[in-house]
């Protein structure tokens, strides 16, 4: 007798939708863009050799695999410049993080200490610069830092002599932090807003005092939003483009920019994947430690 088969249940079904994201819009894109690194060096006519040529079978797959050559890993590799810019970036992104986190903690440690109703408009707040044009909000620091801009006005009605803040390192730093300063307090927020605050009450009446009650209670029950805020803040501000052009000089390389020069004045298409696909090899160090910490942090609360 042949046994009954089993239905495929929905649940089944939609524990695949995740996997389904990742391939089409993570893996996918990566072995093009890995593929293409792979590729001989042309100005910008894709397609790019080798091809596979389907009618020769097993010897055009051959073909294919023999004539992949690693040109443009060795040219990144014997360029100083680009292992330069992998480092500033690194640091831009770092600096830029700790800035976010210094900046994003107190906004949401008050948010998640106010009032419900308060609450809501803070959290509106924060998300509001999100209803406008990224690359709008950016182009509007240019107007605040240029020398005849609201900054000096501003400084100038106080009496402080002016300042050149405009395509330097700083500008850029300011504009990474406003720019990604949401990212690190929504987590914060989120994890700040459950905390159980009868905690810092039994704290203050056993006699510790504020500033010790919230850096052993307090700061390690926000840990998790630590971290995500700041994964979420380092990451992409490592390839960060945007900001650098409008803001930045010569003195804030960063890899988005040399990787943006790549692909379109040289038009170098396969050396600019390159560039990509070790700067993504790179992001997945962060990542990887960052879901081993969500991993314990899931056994620790089981």
């Amino acid at each position: 007798m042949r046994p009954p088969r089993t239905a495929v249940s929905w649940p089944k079904l939609s524990a695949l939708i995740p996997y389904a994201w990742l391939l089409v819009f993570f893996a996918l894109p990566f072995l093009m863009v890995f593929r293409l690194s792979l590729s001989d060096s042309a100005l910008s006519i894709p397609p790019y050799k080798p091809q596979i040529d389907w009618s020769a079978g097993i010897d055009g797959i051959k073909a294919f695999f023999g004539g992949l050559d690693f040109d443009a890993y060795k040219q990144l590799g014997s360029d100083s410049l680009y292992a330069k810019s992998y480092i500033s970036s690194l640091r831009f992104a770092a600096e830029g993080t700790i800035l976010a986190l210094l900046v994003g903690y107190p906004m949401a440690y008050g948010m998640a200490r106010c009032k419900p109703s308060t609450r809501s408009l803070l959290l509106m707040l924060v998300i509001l610069p999100f209803w406008t044009s990224f690359l709008i909000r950016v182009y509007a620091w240019v107007g605040i830092l240029k020398p005849e801009g609201l900054l000096n006005a501003g400084l100038a009605l106080v009496g402080i002599p002016p300042t050149d803040l405009l395509y330097t390192p700083a500008a850029v730093q300011i504009g990474l932090v406003y720019s990604y300063l949401p990212f690190m307090v929504l987590p914060l927020y989120a994890a700040l807003e459950k905390m159980d605050y009868t905690l810092l009450e039994a704290a203050a009446d056993l006699g510790s005092p504020p500033w010790k009650s919230f850096w052993q209670v307090t700061f390690p029950l926000s840990i998790p939003g630590v971290i995500a805020g700041c994964l979420l803040c380092f990451i992409p501000m490592v390839g960060e483009f945007v900001i650098p052009d409008l803001l930045g000089g010569p003195g804030s390389l960063m890899i988005g920019r040399s990787i943006w020069m790549e692909f379109f004045a040289n038009r170098d298409w396969p050396f600019a994947s390159a560039v990509a696909v070790v700067l993504l090899l790179t992001l997945v160090v962060p990542i990887v430690l960052y879901q081993r910490q969500q991993v314990k942090a899931l056994e620790a609360g089981a």
